[in-house]
């Protein structure tokens, strides 16, 4: 039977996200959605990039589009992006620029198209996957982009009506371990953090959810059963 997974953030995290997908050994006609923030904060973007545009030839990839990506767009010039000017560096794109040799120049106009073709949203069954949060109370159709990129969980979250449930990232879990109350699962793990992982979360067709980890020391462990992180805060 065919497998689909959701991974967390990455910033930048090459050896983490390498370890992660050849621990999961995807394979043809398997199904990945990455929740975004692709870029940042870790030593090496360029090759994680690199490596999802690869991943992208083999099964069905999809990449949604982080608040990290979208000032990355935005600080080299790409129409409909928002320049943040210097807070872009500071909050990461120092290491983002080091990773293509220093310059803007130097970052392939398909690293730039790549991330310019990531959603918003993407749905699978019951399940709403997004970067940030939605606000239930809003059809899908009506979210925001501040909301779906930039809004912080607060953890006293709704579930989202119709038994659905929301898995994203951009918050950031110190604990290595992802969060999960009832219709939310956040599997943002900081994996670049020294004591950080990167997170998926298999979506199983019987419930029974799985979560597997890697770091950038090139360490994996899992599968874990989704339900021992149940409200866990």
């Amino acid at each position: 039977m065919s497998r689909t997974f959701a991974v967390g953030d990455v910033h930048g995290c090459d050896v983490a996200l390498e370890t992660l997908l050849t621990t999961l050994d995807l394979r043809e006609g398997e199904s990945l959605v990455q929740l975004g923030d692709l870029c940042d904060r870790g030593p090496d973007t360029a090759r994680a990039i690199d490596l999802l545009i690869a991943l992208g030839e083999e099964i069905d990839l999809h990449v949604i589009l982080g608040n990290h990506d979208e000032m990355f767009l935005g600080a080299l010039g790409r129409p409909g992006f928002r320049n943040f000017g210097a807070n872009w560096e500071a909050f990461g794109g120092k290491e983002t620029l080091a990773s293509y040799g220093g310059s803007p120049k130097d970052v392939p106009e398909e690293h730039l198209r790549f991330l310019e073709s990531a959603r918003t949203i993407v749905e699978r069954g019951s399940d709403i996957f997004v970067h940030a949060m939605i606000e239930p109370a809003l059809p899908l159709s009506e979210q925001e982009g501040h909301i779906l990129r930039w809004e912080k969980l607060t953890y006293d979250e709704p579930p989202p009506p119709n038994g659905r449930r929301v898995v994203c990232g951009h918050t950031a879990q110190s604990s290595g371990e992802p969060r999960v109350w009832p219709g939310w699962c956040c599997i943002d793990t900081k994996v670049y953090a020294p004591d950080g992982w990167i997170t998926a979360l298999e979506i199983s067709p019987d419930g029974n959810d799985r979560i597997w980890q890697a770091n950038q020391r090139g360490d994996a462990r899992g599968p874990f059963d989704l339900a021992r992180f149940e409200d866990r805060g």
